[in-house]
């Protein structure tokens, strides 16, 4: 009897603790304290128009209950998107754990004021927790809405450009301007902040009228503020229309017996003859180094650093001018055709190249048709390039005077001979040095303009 007795205690001890862990896991299963997740984004710092969220929550336990999006402002409360999920099978098995969606935000359909509103993703799950409501998480993110852009006007007047000429306005922005300049068409030019003491807002922006695009041109003033509005503005230009003069150039076989060898650092088919590989040279090579010139308008100073007319190599004839049509003839038959984006200059063969004006060196290396090469940048977007020179005589970030030694003329690249190719560029775009050279331009074009910003 004794031995049942204990037997039969034992039992219901056992069936007791297999009871209460069966509670205990019951209740933690019910109870549990795992909070959903939440991913939403991108969360843009400020609200300019209609904007997408994208939005994933997720519950691994006991499943998705609820999901609200808010907005919050000045005491206002509007409803973005709203979900409830139901409860499906024992415990919740079969309810729903993850969900992702996108929803838009609107200022203006939502009637939202300018300035600060507060985004809220609330989501919960099933757990009996907090009185049966379920654990809750909370996600928040504070938005500025400004639906104003910014503006912008031009403060110089009567701009005048040749085609492949330079112009220049001043202009002024509203203070939450972070970006302006000009565009002409699709081509960009970005504008500088005018010296200090000019008064709130005015800025300079040099700019080109590319002489090699052509048909009608659309010139304007453009500009974005911190929250991504853009607005642009019109202003008074006068594109003057220039012939430019025709060359004809004869490729022979002497020339590319001394100039193919040059080229040895650029892939060429072995299999192809030798006018193949210079037309690839004066083709593709060339376009890869124009593309590599136009990139260095990122290295440019925000300040002006030039003075005054810029200075032509001394005691030198022109040999060829800016923007030349060049057609290439070969053995009687036209084979391409090129546009020159400088002035060729020749004097004595290894002639001292000086600094057209004050600068910083911002290149100085072999640049596959244009050989040894010096670019100096000369503040807001202005460059000046010296090309096919013999030596190089500064390095990059050297600051230089107008006069300063750079160089010795050569005939690296794809020269016919010793000379100078000397080019200017305006926000990358290769323009007429004639019209830096010349001090009436100058004074014309810039000096006077920049004379409102004393004013």
């Amino acid at each position: 009897m004794g031995k049942r007795k204990n037997i039969g205690l034992f039992l219901t001890i056992g069936v007791l603790i297999v009871v209460l862990g069966l509670l205990g896991w019951f209740l933690l299963v019910i109870f549990e304290g795992e909070k959903p997740h939440i991913q939403i984004g991108p969360l843009p710092e400020y609200l300019s128009g209609d904007h997408s969220f994208v939005l994933k929550i997720s519950d691994k336990r006991r499943g998705l209950k609820s999901v609200t999006v808010l907005l919050s402002q000045e005491g206002r409360e509007v409803t973005v998107f709203e979900k409830k999920f139901p409860f499906k099978g024992l415990f919740n098995r079969d309810g729903v754990n993850t969900f992702e969606t996108a929803f838009n935000v609107d200022p203006a359909a939502l009637n939202l004021a300018q300035g600060r509103v507060d985004l809220q993703v609330l989501v919960r799950d099933y757990s009996r927790r907090s009185g049966g409501d379920g654990n809750l998480s909370l996600v928040e993110h504070n938005m500025v809405v400004d639906t104003v852009p910014p503006a912008i006007r031009a403060v110089s007047r009567l701009h005048y450009i040749n085609v492949g000429g330079t112009g220049l306005v001043v202009y002024q922005t509203s203070s939450d301007t972070r970006e302006s300049g000009i565009y002409v068409n699709d081509m960009f030019f970005q504008g500088f902040r005018a010296k200090e003491g000019s008064g709130q807002g005015f800025h300079v922006c040099y700019f080109a009228v590319a002489c090699n695009k052509t048909g009608p041109r659309d010139v304007y003033l453009w500009a974005k503020d911190r929250a991504g509005n853009e607005s642009r503005a019109g202003f008074y230009y006068h594109v003057r229309r220039k012939h430019f003069r025709k060359e004809k150039i004869n490729i022979t076989e002497r020339f590319l017996k001394r100039i193919l060898p040059y080229f040895s650092f650029y892939p060429l088919d072995a299999q192809s003859t030798d006018i193949e590989k210079f037309l690839k040279i004066n083709r593709d090579l060339r376009q890869e180094n124009n593309e590599t010139l136009s990139e260095l308008r990122t290295k440019t100073s925000p300040e002006k650093l030039w003075e005054g007319p810029f200075l032509r190599m001394h005691n030198a004839a022109t040999m060829a001018r800016f923007g030349d049509r060049r057609d290439y003839y070969y053995e009687g038959e036209k084979i391409d055709e090129q546009i020159h984006m400088g002035v060729d200059l020749a004097s004595l063969a290894h002639s001292e190249v000086q600094a057209a004006n004050k600068g910083r060196v911002v290149f100085t290396d072999r640049l596959g048709i244009y050989g040894q090469t010096v670019v100096l940048d000369h503040g807001q977007g202005v460059a000046s390039v010296y090309s096919h020179l013999s030596k190089i005589d500064v390095e990059p970030g050297q600051e230089l005077k107008k006069g300063d030694r750079l160089g010795l003329t050569g005939q690296t690249g794809l020269a016919g001979g010793d000379h100078l190719h000397f080019g200017i560029m305006v926000g990358g775009v290769p323009v007429e040095p004639i019209e830096w050279w010349d001090p009436h331009w100058i004074e014309d074009n810039i000096t006077r303009k920049l004379a409102v910003l004393d004013r």
